[in-house]
């Protein structure tokens, strides 16, 4: 190998562990996100509050999405005045199977129609929502509403003054170990940079006044839902 050649080579090395070093230090250079909810053991236990607080207005109330209307309204999560929209998926059809049937009190031979939407508020994502429903319980009018447009079904369906029988509500994730107001916050419960992305996911049954059930729903509710600073006063 000649000298020109071997120089040739060490340059190339030296530039190439240039490079790498310059990878190193713009990655670790790179700013580091946290959600703020975990910032703190009292930021952890607001967080909890705070999903108590709407699991709760979520269970004492028919429409979700006249709660997530509310939420989203009160926590400033998209401009003044907007409501909630239903991003609908298509071609993702899921048959009702037999205990949905069961739910819904029909025979084998009862269509059922299925719908699954991102309730949005703003450009934010709060709820994923699997939907069978009877269509033979709805008017001509609401059922080209939620053919043909992004209504989300309780508005879609309002007019019905329909109730909700909720059948499970179950916390996704847990900001505090059980125990934690005895034993306190465990080591590790400080060290998670992220939320995960769905925190809460609820299964119900919407029925007609007279108690005949034309909707069950599986609402699982995102990350989105926090998407707001943590109150000052308890921030640390």
């Amino acid at each position: 190998m000649s000298l020109s050649s071997s120089k040739c080579i060490r340059i190339a090395a030296l530039s190439a562990t240039g490079i790498v070093l310059s990878t190193q230090i713009a990655f670790a250079q790179e700013p580091s996100t946290r959600s703020p909810w975990l910032n703190t053991t009292t930021s952890r236990v607001e967080a909890l509050a705070v999903l108590q607080t709407l699991n709760a207005n979520l269970l004492s109330n028919a429409s979700a999405t006249l709660t997530l209307d509310r939420w989203c309204a009160a926590h400033k999560l998209a401009p003044e005045g907007s409501k909630i929209v239903a991003q609908r998926a298509r071609g993702q059809d899921k048959p009702a199977d037999q205990r949905i049937r069961q739910l819904l009190n029909v025979g084998p031979s009862e269509p059922i129609a299925y719908r699954h939407v991102s309730l949005t508020c703003g450009d934010r994502v709060l709820s994923e929502a699997d939907n069978w429903y009877l269509p033979a319980k709805l008017t001509a009018e609401m059922t080209k509403a939620l053919n043909t447009s992004d209504i989300a079904f309780g508005r879609a369906v309002q007019a019905l003054n329909f109730t909700r029988t909720n059948l499970t509500a179950k916390l996704l994730w847990a900001p505090v170990s059980e125990g934690w107001d005895m034993d306190g916050l465990l080591a590790d419960e400080t060290s998670s940079r992220s939320l995960p992305p769905f925190l809460l996911e609820h299964h119900a049954v919407l029925k007609l006044p007279d108690g005949t059930p034309f909707s069950a729903l599986v609402e699982t509710y995102t990350d989105k839902v926090l998407d707001f600073p943590v109150p000052r006063l308890v921030s640390q």
